[in-house]
């Protein structure tokens, strides 16, 4: 998995004390299919409401293993409505996004946001590894 961009927006000062609830939108779009190989650009984006703070994070993630593996980490979760590589890519620029959060003085998104309390993902032998940099191009399609 490769990060290429990550942005934190603090877009109110008071920061708020009730409950804050994160808002999440993303876009896959598959850039190179091999065998056993595919190489997606990610963009996930997400919000609070009320309008506190504001993550955006792109990248790029190749997923390796079996086709039907590689398949079942490109479906839409149902519970979720993303793709499951999504589950991944929130677990590995999370740390991020809470760092930023603490410069920002905003509140942290969830760590469990994109799983719901899951045990584990749909596939135990996926690997998701780094891409040589690439432009995320503009016309994504949407999850």
């Amino acid at each position: 998995m490769e990060v290429t961009s990550i942005i934190g927006v603090k877009l109110d000062s008071k920061g708020g004390a009730g409950a804050v609830n994160f808002e999440v939108k993303a876009k896959l779009e598959e850039k190179e299919r091999k065998s056993q190989m595919v190489v997606v650009g990610f963009s996930l984006q997400l919000n609070t409401k009320p309008g506190i703070v504001k993550f955006e994070i792109e990248g790029n993630a190749t997923l390796t293993g079996k086709e039907t593996e590689i398949n079942k980490m490109l479906e839409v979760d149902p519970e979720t409505k993303l793709p499951y590589v999504f589950q991944k890519v929130y677990q590995h620029t999370f740390t991020a996004m809470y760092l930023l959060s603490t410069i920002l003085n905003t509140p942290p998104p969830p760590v469990d946001l994109l799983l719901f309390g899951r045990e584990s993902t749909p596939t135990e032998n996926m690997e998701l590894t780094s891409e040589e940099a690439k432009t995320v191009e503009e016309s994504k399609s949407e999850a």
